[in-house]
């Protein structure tokens, strides 16, 4: 992805700007928008002229009106349009034809409405975007806010009013009121100042995706917040998040389309496709992304991740003058999986001297009454505790301080360095008006409940190991392959028809490195019995036809057979019972193949998502699969890491450590197939549409993995 902070800067910061369908009635989206504008813009140097443009007025509030954009004094850098849909082509030719850079459309009536006449104009848009070069924004769009330079192109009421206070925090939304409103204008009241916002509409050009690249790659945003209904490119989203990995730039997202009713509601709003849920998850998981449920989750967070601070580990520390609020604190903390700290000798020493012997020295750390009268305790406690090498976060309880104590408090949280979280439950009793928020203008993350608090301190902790992974990750994955192995599992592929047969399948993923059963195709009953008597020991019996991929269901598989005679049996068996499940199935012979030694069954396979390309899934096999839909999902290209993570998801993790006596199985070779599988699947990611390996045989610590039953599926070109 090309840099999008030199290309869009002029966007959000245009030195000349002008609204075509600007007005003075403030019942028209045209006349707020441009009241808006000015108002907004008063007293600031960024934009130096804000063009009106409307054939049927002089003046508007004020300024002279030109009747076409051919007429302004100057070429204006940014145009924002305001009519009916089927003229927006014609301001837009106009644009291009005096030399205009960027427009923003924020006219509906596009693809939205779902209507052909719709869709048309959309693609209009698209064309004379891919024909001139302007690069436009919207249509069906609320425009955006720089609060960083001080100019807006919106019509929102939620940056009326004093907002001097230029933030760090970026907020890119595809729909106007949720992102101006839910998210821009509440992370404002709650103390979270922000840099840029962002409502981009139908994205028939500029999307949330650019914007947000913008917006990691400038330097006036340290957090990035998105609320997208749907995501356009899911290589393209990969590439902001690793950018955003690279500069240590948390990314949060709300990704509406859970469920089937909210993909349908966001198909009809924005006109997209969304791909399947679980596997955003997880591409969200493996790429960094923090992903909340709600918008008030998104500055939440941020309250926290802002700061750049990042913890070492997950040992809290906490202090308070309310034991109900210690309570709290562990139980709410233990069910996140954080731990508290134990304070170090000198800490418990130093603790000691400060305070009464009616304080105990644990953690979280009560101080009892003992702050009545004590003004400075809580944060001479704080300051020890911050001190203290075993404690990774901070988080100060409180409940009534006072101005002196919030105060302090801050100047505690401007000399640390490790996060400080702050849970203020109450009020100030000496000032009403000095509020959680309060707080947070003035640098220190406060929250209002516990349980947001500490998943506040869960999120800001996994983002920190998240990074530390990254960091060791190569930044170019190597693939141990033959040189040849491309063409030589293509050629497989390429001889076969659309479904592969189990051993033709195999074959091709041996090249890739994948351990597949030993194995051989019959032709009669005597080929059978040799190629038993070959592999040695008991055998499995299998159908070969690309007719019949699904070969149990048809009686094709005998499995543990052993001795001439029992070979013989079940070759015969297996094909009456295949002549007469499928008569007109072309049969090539009977697959003899070894039987695995004892180990744990998983499934791997390969899907195509619509957002994110090729999915590789890995899951416990037989009824874990089936039944309890235990299943992890992964993102081609795969590394070990990201292998050995989506092992670890599983909730039947455990079985492969081996249970009730069971030996512990070879989980770093079940990883490494599959990144191999991840190479195999990214390879020919144009010519399969489906690939299962089930069952996927794990054996004992040391003896590695068998292919055991395989199918590929290839494209259906028509």
């Amino acid at each position: 992805m090309a840099d999008a902070a030199p290309a869009l800067k002029a966007f959000f910061g245009p030195q000349s700007v002008a609204i075509i369908g600007a007005s003075e009635d403030l019942t028209k989206f045209g006349g707020r928008l441009f009241k808006t504008m000015i108002d907004f813009a008063a007293g600031r140097q960024s934009v130096r002229e804000i063009y009106p443009v409307n054939p049927g007025r002089k003046t508007v509030f004020g300024r002279t009106s030109y009747p076409s954009i051919n007429e302004l004094p100057q070429v204006p850098e940014h145009v924002g349009i305001v009519l009916a849909a089927d003229r927006v082509l014609h301001a837009l030719e106009d644009c291009a034809a005096r030399g205009v850079k960027f427009a923003t459309v924020m006219s509906g009536g596009f693809a939205e409405t779902g209507s052909a006449e719709g869709v048309r104009l959309q693609n209009e848009l698209k064309a004379f975007v891919k024909r001139t070069g302007v690069r436009v924004m919207g249509p069906n769009c609320n425009g955006f806010a720089n609060f960083t330079d001080g100019f807006v192109m919106t019509n929102t009421s939620a940056v009326q009013g004093k907002r001097d206070v230029a933030g760090n925090v970026a907020v890119i939304g595809q729909s106007g009121g949720l992102a101006q409103v839910n998210v821009m204008w509440r992370a404002i009241d709650a103390g979270v100042d922000i840099s840029y916002q962002v409502s981009c509409g139908n994205e028939a050009d500029i999307d949330a995706i650019e914007f947000a690249q913008f917006a990691v790659e400038d330097g006036a945003s340290d957090v990035v917040l998105m609320a997208a209904e749907s995501i356009r490119s899911g290589e393209r989203f990969r590439a902001l998040a690793q950018a955003a990995a690279e500069r240590s730039k948390p990314l949060i997202i709300l990704k509406f389309g859970k469920t089937e009713a909210g993909r349908k509601a966001a198909a009809s709003h924005t006109g997209a496709i969304t791909g399947a849920d679980d596997v955003a998850d997880a591409a969200f998981k493996q790429f960094g992304v923090i992903r909340v449920d709600d918008c008030n989750e998104l500055y939440e967070f941020a309250k926290l991740l802002r700061k750049r601070r990042l913890p070492r580990g997950r040992r809290l520390a906490a202090l308070t003058g309310s034991g109900g609020h210690c309570v709290l604190a562990a139980d709410t903390a233990a069910s996140l999986g954080l731990q508290w700290a134990d304070f170090e000798s000198t800490t418990c020493n130093a603790l000691g001297k400060m305070l009464p012997s009616l304080v105990g020295l644990a953690n979280p750390l009560d101080l009892t009454s003992a702050m009545t009268g004590s003004p400075r305790l809580f944060s001479d406690s704080l300051e020890v505790i911050s001190e203290d090498a075993n404690v990774d976060v901070l988080m100060p309880i409180l409940v009534a301080p006072t101005l002196v104590g919030i105060d302090e408090l801050v100047k505690v949280n401007e000399r640390v360095a490790k996060p400080v979280a702050v849970l203020w439950t109450g009020y100030c009793p000496q000032d009403n008006a000095i509020t959680v928020a309060t707080l947070n203008q003035r640098g220190v993350p406060a929250f209002r409940d516990a349980r947001m608090c500490l998943r506040a301190v869960r999120t800001t902790v996994d983002y920190a190991d998240f990074l530390q992974r990254h960091a060791r990750q190569p930044k170019t994955a190597s693939r141990d392959l033959p040189a040849d192995a491309v063409a030589r599992a293509g050629a497989l592929l390429s001889q076969s028809g659309r479904v592969l047969t189990e051993r033709v399948s195999k074959q091709a993923l041996a090249v890739y490195g994948l351990p597949v059963t030993r194995e051989s195709l019959a032709r009669s009953a005597d080929e059978a019995v040799q190629a038993a008597e070959e592999i040695g020991g008991a055998v499995a019996l299998k159908i070969e036809s690309s007719d019949i991929p699904h070969k149990t269901e048809a009686g094709g598989v005998k499995l543990n057979v052993h001795g001439e005679r029992a070979v013989r049996a079940a070759h015969d068996a297996i094909l009456a019972s295949v002549a007469a499940h499928a008569p007109q199935a072309k049969i090539d012979g009977v697959l003899v193949q070894e039987m695995t030694s004892a180990g744990v069954e998983m499934m791997l396979g390969v899907t195509r998502d619509i957002t994110f390309g090729t999915v590789v899934s890995v899951a416990l096999g037989g009824v874990h699969v089936e039944v309890l839909k235990d299943i992890a999902h992964g993102i081609a290209p795969l590394t070990h890491d990201d292998a050995r993570r989506m092992v670890d998801s599983l909730a039947g993790r455990k079985l492969l450590d081996g249970v009730r006596g069971a030996p512990a199985c070879d989980v770093e070779a079940l990883c490494e197939t599959i990144v191999r599988l991840a190479w195999f699947a990214q390879d020919f990611a144009g010519d399969i549409s489906e690939l299962d390996i089930n069952p996927l045989m794990v054996l004992p610590r040391g003896q590695g993995v068998r292919v055991v039953d395989a199918l590929i599926v290839k494209t259906n070109i028509s």
